[in-house]
This record gives C-alpha cells, structure tokens and sequence, in this order.
C-alpha cells in the first residue's frame, strides 16, 4: 500500500470521530484498546500506569480526532505512535518521581540512564508490535523455533511446509524483528507513522 493513500476503513473512521460518533470511538476502542494497553505495559512495566496511558491515549483521539494524518500511514500505526509517545512521558515522570523521593525534592535521574530506559522500553514496544502485525505463518514459525525450541525440521513438519520455506519464514521473521532495537536507538516510534514527540 502506498504511503499517501490510508484503507477506506481509516479514512472513514477518522470522518466519523471527526462528527462526534461515540459509537465510533467505541468501535477503535474495540480495534485497538489491546493493543495500545499491550504496548503501554510491555513499556511501563506497570498495570496500573498503561490503564491510566490507553484512557489518555483514546481520550486524545476523541477530542482531536483531526489529529491522525491518512497520508501519514495507517490509523493502527497512529494509535501506536501516541501510545509510544504517551508512555515515554510516563516512564520519565515515573523515572524522575521515583528519583526525587529517593534523593531528595529537586534531583533529577541522570539523564543517560533515563534514556536508555526509554530506549531498551522502545525496543521492546516496537518487537511486540512488529511481532503482531507480521503475518500469521511468520508470526507462527517464529512462535514454533523461539518459544516452543523446535528446530527448522520440526518447525516445517509442524507447520506442513518445505524445510526451506520453514528456513525462509524464519529468517525473514527474524529480519523484521531486527528492526525493532535499529528502531529503538534512532528513537522511533512503532513503523508506519511520523516521528517520535
């Protein structure tokens, strides 16, 4: 799919957010409510911090709808790029509180080691996402040799395909997934949206 050109479903979504649907909101928040809680936790580390980031995140959508840019790729990966951004404020608020009541009012963490906070936090946000957005038979040979230790022999019998289309999926998995920590050290968002903010 092209950059400039976002699925009729995105488009129309944004239209109707745009009027003042409720049913609309609710409608994303079906769609993308696990995601954004998902990523928010796999960051923060904290339940009770991503539930309080997927209501921020939704209710920035509900009131500046316009906000999401069909040019700038898919609303899935807009929802995600304010859910990135959302949670890194979090984890530096988090960061410099918890660091302010160990070292007493008006110290601050080091600012190195906050950001490789963010950033190691990045990293792991984007390999979950990119992980559930790859296709089923990448997602499912990766599953088969990385969490369930088969080989490539077994992962092919198990998934009924050639021992070279087993290797081809894994490696090709294993490429996309190389681009989460690239991802993370440049301080980027999940792919498909603009800039980290």
């Amino acid at each position: 799919m092209a950059k400039d050109t976002a699925p009729r479903w995105d488009r129309r979504m944004r239209q109707r957010l745009a009027r003042g649907e409720a049913a609309a909101l609710g409608e994303l928040y079906d769609r993308f409510a696990a995601l954004v809680h998902s990523q928010a936790h796999r960051m923060l580390d904290d339940q009770d911090a991503a539930d309080l980031v997927t209501r921020e995140v939704f209710a920035q959508i509900w009131e500046d709808p316009e906000a999401y840019d069909p040019k700038q790729g898919s609303m899935r990966s807009w929802v995600a790029h304010l859910t990135h951004g959302r949670s890194i404020r979090r984890l530096r608020e988090a960061a410099a509180s918890s660091y302010a009541t160990e070292h007493g009012e008006g110290s601050a963490p080091d600012p190195e080691e906050l950001e490789l906070r963010v950033r190691e936090a990045t990293a792991a946000a984007r390999a979950d996402y990119i992980v559930s957005s790859m296709p089923a038979p990448l997602r499912q040979a990766l599953k088969l040799a990385y969490v369930d230790r088969r080989d490539y022999r077994q992962t092919a019998a198990e998934l009924g395909v050639t021992e070279d289309e087993a290797r081809r999926r894994l490696r090709l998995g294993l490429q996309l997934l190389s681009t989460a920590r690239t991802g993370a050290l440049d301080g980027a968002a999940p792919p498909g949206y603009g800039p980290a903010r």
